[in-house]
């Protein structure tokens, strides 16, 4: 089995259900995909940082860091981090807050990140590219390159066109109609 094989057999016994559910971006849909009971999961982060990475390169992209709006974000980037450095080529790793700390320094963007890094936003799951998109400007409000959009799941209802709206590619693991096709 190939790592994205193993990494959709996951995905689709543990985050993705289907009913009636109300997603973060409003939508009703029958579908709900909660990915962090993979990217929480010992095996999850082992598969997930090694793909994530080689998408990353795939894709052209030489981050020095990568991460996105926490809590969805957090695991995956980590795992590409940790992974990084067992591959030798290190990224960091940060997370995006929903909103500025009111104490301390205020940040809105936490962990080894700088000014004129070049980044590539992390997201579990992108339906509209909301999430994503309040990243990218959180990171370029702060002086980062952004290079693209690396998702776990597309939805693939409208995120990556909309992400794709701004210039900026994105880049996904597995899909919906893959999770679904396995279910």
């Amino acid at each position: 089995m190939t790592p994205v094989e193993r990494l959709l057999d996951m995905l689709a016994a543990r985050s993705a259900r289907r009913g009636t559910f109300t997603l973060a971006s409003g939508r009703q849909s029958s579908l709900y995909i909660d990915a962090r009971l993979t990217t929480m999961s010992p095996d999850g982060l082992a598969t997930i940082g090694p793909l994530g990475l080689e998408a990353i390169r795939m894709a052209g992209w030489t981050p020095d860091a990568v991460g996105g709006l926490t809590l969805g974000a957090d695991p995956v980037s980590f795992a590409i981090a940790h992974a990084s450095a067992l591959a030798g080529t290190p990224v960091r790793a940060f997370t995006v807050r929903k909103e500025a700390k009111t104490h301390g320094t205020g940040k809105v963007i936490e962990g080894p990140f700088s000014s004129g890094d070049t980044v590539v936003i992390i997201e579990d799951v992108i339906t509209t590219g909301g999430s994503a998109l309040k990243a990218v400007a959180a990171v370029r409000a702060a002086g980062g390159v952004v290079l693209g959009v690396l998702a776990v799941v597309d939805r693939e209802e409208g995120g990556s066109e909309a992400i794709a709206a701004t210039g900026l590619r994105a880049v996904a693991l597995a899909t919906a109609s893959q999770l679904l096709a396995r279910m």
